[in-house]
């Protein structure tokens, strides 16, 4: 391994060691509860930060993948009886067929821009009127899951509990985004996002590699759909598959940094803390906050193309030469 992956690999280690012993500290519920929700945020994220931000291929419809992962663990677990655990292996392949079948229909005919962008985000509302239609999906009900308190059916008793387990999603994630910042699949990958016709002329293959991309995120966001179902028992349609899943995931990779294994991180608890601090000025409104991301989509794509780990990057190197300007003199 170069150096860089060394310091890269064990920062993650240090970070999630440090998360690890964060629930020792922390005695109020309210806010073990709200690391669980950034760290779901972060995992949906980085699902698409790796089509969308290694990848340069723009999702609007991520909630399509979302929706199969936690309908999969829904129907799975009401219909058959099949434990939780194993139906979060079922909704990851599912996740990734589901992936594979898109891009196989999207990346084979070309699209790519704002028309993948709208055909993903197309396909995320047929499945949304499936899922409306069909009655082992509850239709437009939705499904509940049984209430059985344990472990070993994925509910836990305490929120602890649900915290290790995200927390051991979020760095499946990381691991993920680690991967492809050192690996010949993610330089293949990268390369494709700057330019595709160079990268076909260097014999890359571009079909495969966004192939894998997207089935790849597609699984992991699938993940994302079980852990949701199993935390609060209930999914249907609109939640499942509407925009406001997609915004989401796209949004904390676009804030924090898209490319980068810690953009997501840092996109998530940075929304997690403006959307708890519009709740506690003005109330819960759901219509205000997603007006509030637009807004800070359209501030961060307009002052902060790189995301916040970018515009960090940038204020440190402008420190530096300024130290060093100084020094100079």
């Amino acid at each position: 391994m170069t150096p860089s992956a060394v310091r890269s690999l064990l920062f993650i280690v240090a970070f999630l060691a440090a998360m690890a012993l964060l629930p020792a500290f922390i005695r109020s519920e309210f806010w073990l509860t709200f690391l669980i929700l950034a760290l779901y945020t972060a995992s949906l994220g980085q699902a698409w930060n790796v089509l969308g931000g290694f990848g340069g291929q723009y999702s609007f419809g991520h909630a399509m993948f979302f929706g199969v992962g936690a309908y999969a663990a829904a129907v799975l677990q009401v219909r058959f009886g099949i434990n939780p655990w194993v139906t979060l292996g079922a909704a990851f392949v599912l996740g990734g067929a589901t992936g594979a079948m898109v891009g196989a229909l999207t990346f084979r005919y070309g699209l790519k821009g704002s028309y993948f962008a709208l055909v993903t985000l197309a396909f995320a509302e047929v499945f949304r009127v499936l899922a409306n239609t069909f009655e082992f999906t509850g239709a437009g009900v939705g499904m509940m899951i049984k209430l059985a308190p344990g472990a070993a059916n994925f509910q836990f008793v305490a929120k602890t509990g649900f915290y290790f387990t995200i927390l051991s999603i979020v760095a499946a994630g990381l691991m993920v985004a680690w991967w492809l910042k050192h690996s010949r699949f993610g330089a293949w990958l990268t390369a494709v996002r700057e330019n595709e016709d160079a990268a076909r002329a260097l014999g890359v293959d571009v079909f495969r590699v966004k192939l894998g991309a997207i089935t790849l995120s597609g699984a992991m966001m699938a993940t994302g759909g079980v852990f949701y179902v199993q935390m609060f028992q209930y999914i249907d349609p609109p939640l499942a598959f509407g925009a406001g899943i997609s915004v989401e995931a796209l949004l904390v990779a676009i804030v924090g940094g898209m490319g980068s294994i810690f953009g997501p991180l840092i996109g998530a608890f940075t929304l997690a803390l403006v959307n708890h601090t519009t709740t506690e000025l003005i109330g819960r409104a759901p219509a205000l906050s997603m007006a509030l991301y637009g807004l800070l989509l359209i501030v961060m794509v307009t002052f902060l193309p790189n995301g916040l780990i970018g515009g960090l990057a940038s204020l440190a190197r402008r420190l530096g030469l300024r130290q060093r300007s100084g020094g100079d003199e």
